[in-house]
């Protein structure tokens, strides 16, 4: 028992270190609450399923492409929850020494051996972080060293007093020793001495309240702040843009950090800062600017560092993010491939974020690459990047003779071609591919012609959502003059817009009944020659590898339909090292189509390089953009004579005898 001084002292350095724990919580919670609302709310029990699964099971970090670094984890996460029950039971020991939550039978005799185990373990695990960040320091180390020093100093001081502690104790009763095999080992190091029991108590819980008390100081709030960012995340599609109010709002995008909603500030307090979004990031990979994990600390220093203003509601530390924390080459070398969310382990969301800060620059600044003038223009005017006349949208199919819905409205399925298919070489092969195959599969199809318009993505994903909208209500509005119910489309980013974004955008404009099937040229080609309607006549007995588009992959998780195609084409399939939902960009996304790559090595290269690795004579995509970026990549190689790249509609066609 502590002498009564003692307990009182005692008593004070446990209420000190109750308040110190819980007051920054309580500063980050007030912080994250001066943002926006979100609703994030909805299917309540499935967030507390994820967000429980995820801590106990660490379905988070233990990932195949990570599985040794995530089994680690594994000890950390496992012996501090064993050192936090001792931790308890040293605290009741402080007022009453006879106190045990494990009680004195089996339970407590399974723990002792259970605490052992998991505190070698966690020395080894330390030991393991120690020399991965101060010897071999992978890149995506960037957080300053000093706050992981101290933790890993915590946590090897916390697990040695308690070995010291559990010896000291054993020496003086060794019917206390139980199944404890180090605390026996190291019993004999000791007198039988009250004193250097007491001693040893007090070292180690100090130790431990240190440690309680820089955990929320720390990124090691991702402990507990992680599991609460799992339990509120996106449920929708990644790809997918919020409208915004353009008619009613005086402010567009994000321009303050009180623009993010509450779940963009809770994001900086769940990074881990493991990197792994940097590790995935083609941008940061290629040597560009942009630093997805940067994207998100930065943000939590500032909310630190202003946090006094912030609180108490200054306008002067409501200052302009741009510039202040973040720069246009980080802001403007986003593929939007959502690869850093895809890996994020506590579910944080670039993207949406970058979309924001594009938004303000775009709608109320008017800053963005010089090239984009020129895009923009040809969108105002013509409805297209290219630029070409909306007249002419249909020209490629003059000698094809497809009948316009215009002519006839009678189809059961609209081609919606697009504007790579529309007005690029390369594209418009595609497009004629394509109906080749609708025509051989006996498909009822039209196409709107010169009344089709740009889908938008593109104005989208670059900041412009007043283009996106003006292009939006165009075509929702033909689709519902047509009354179309379903649409084929052949690229991954008019997939997305149609199947993800249309809906919310026609519900914003007060169109309740929006029900329109979307498809992908790859899933529909898929069920064609699933259901017999196409006969391969001829095989292409030739190796390749198949691009998976990130709009396609990653962002709606189509996979299998063009490996499916490919496979029934005679194609020997060699895939590349990066592939499906960890496919690499070819560097188009976002917009950058449109811009140019100053910075760094070219996406499109590293992605051609990828490619040429699996030892390949086709390089198979199903997006016009991923077409024309790898295709300058083999050219740019001087490998256009060895490996050709097609799209999957191409190959099939080619099989078909068309």
């Amino acid at each position: 028992m502590l002498h009564w001084i003692e307990a009182i002292i005692f008593t004070v350095v446990l209420v000190f270190t109750i308040y110190g724990f819980f007051h920054p919580l309580y500063i980050r919670y007030r912080l994250i609450k001066i943002a926006n609302p979100e609703n994030r709310f909805d299917k309540p029990l499935k967030r507390i399923t994820d967000a429980v699964t995820s801590f106990f099971f660490l379905t988070c970090s233990i990932k195949k492409e990570r599985f040794f670094l995530g089994f680690v984890h594994f000890f950390f996460l496992y012996g501090s929850l064993t050192f936090d029950t001792v931790s308890f039971n040293h605290v009741l020991e402080g007022f009453n020494t006879e106190w045990n939550v494990f009680g004195h039978g089996w339970v407590r005799r399974f723990h002792s051996c259970w605490v052992d185990i998991f505190a070698i373990m966690v020395l080894v695990a330390v030991l393991y972080f120690i020399i991965r960040r101060y010897i071999f320091r992978p890149k995506s180390y960037t957080y300053p060293s000093i706050e992981s020093a101290i933790i890993y100093a915590l946590l090897i001081t916390v697990t040695i007093t308690f070995l010291l502690y559990e010896g000291a104790v054993i020496a003086q009763n060794p019917d206390h020793a139980y199944l404890s095999f180090v605390g026996k080992a190291i019993a004999g190091w000791f007198p039988s001495d009250p004193l250097v029991v007491k001693i040893l108590w007090w070292i180690h819980i100090l130790n431990v309240f240190l440690f309680v008390l820089y955990v929320p100081r720390s990124k090691y709030l991702h402990m507990i702040a992680g599991p609460v960012n799992i339990a509120f995340q996106d449920y929708h599609p990644k790809g997918i843009i919020k409208p915004l109010d353009i008619e009613n709002s005086e402010t567009f995008g994000i321009v303050k950090v009180t623009d993010f909603t509450w779940k963009d500030l809770l994001d900086g307090f769940a990074c881990i800062d493991c990197g792994r979004c940097d590790d995935y990031c083609p941008a940061n990979q290629s040597g560009k600017p942009l630093s997805p994990k940067n994207l998100i600390v930065h943000l939590k220093n500032y909310l630190l560092k202003e946090k006094k203003g912030l609180l108490k509601g200054e306008s002067s530390q409501l200052q302009s993010l741009m510039n202040n924390i973040y720069t246009d080459d980080e802001i403007w070398t986003c593929t939007s491939c959502a690869a850093c969310m895809h890996v994020c382990p506590v579910k944080n969301e670039h993207l949406r974020k970058i979309i924001g800060l594009r938004q303000s620059q775009a709608l109320m600044e008017a800053k963005f690459p010089a090239e984009l003038n020129q895009f923009f223009r040809n969108m105002e005017n013509n409805s297209n990047p290219w630029g070409f006349g909306s007249a002419t949208k249909g020209d490629w199919a003059e000698d094809l003779d497809i009948k316009t819905l215009s002519q006839d409205s009678a189809v059961d399925i609209l081609y919606w071609v697009g504007c790579a298919g529309s007005f690029d070489d390369r594209g418009k092969k595609v497009s004629t591919a394509m109906v080749k195959i609708l025509r051989a599969a006996g498909i009822n199809f039209g196409i709107l012609g010169q009344e089709e318009n740009c889908c938008g993505d593109q104005a989208r994903r670059l900041g412009n959502e007043y283009m996106f909208q003006m292009l939006a209500q165009e075509n929702i509005n033909i689709i519902k003059q047509y009354n179309i119910k379903k649409i084929l489309v052949t690229c991954p980013h008019g997939y997305n817009t149609f199947k993800n974004e249309y809906p919310g955008y026609a519900k914003s404009l007060g169109i309740e009944d929006w029900n329109v099937e979307v498809i992908h040229h790859s899933q529909f080609i898929a069920e064609l020659i699933q259901e017999g309607k196409l006969e391969m006549k001829e095989k292409i007995n030739a190796s390749v590898t198949f691009h998976d588009p990130c709009y396609l992959g990653r962002h709606n998780s189509i996979f299998d339909a063009p490996r499916s195609v490919l496979s029934q084409s005679g194609a020997k399939i060699r895939e590349m090292k990066k592939n499906r939902y960890h496919s690499f960009c070819c560097g188009a996304g976002g917009g950058l189509m449109w811009t140019e790559e100053h910075l760094g090595t070219r996406i499109n290269h590293i992605r051609t390089d990828q490619a040429l690795e699996a030892g390949t004579e086709i390089i198979a995509t199903s997006c016009p953009f991923c077409m024309t970026m790898l295709d300058d990549g083999v050219k740019d190689k001087g490998k256009d004579e060895e490996c050709g790249v097609k799209d999957i509609a191409e190959i099939v066609a080619q099989c078909l005898s068309l």
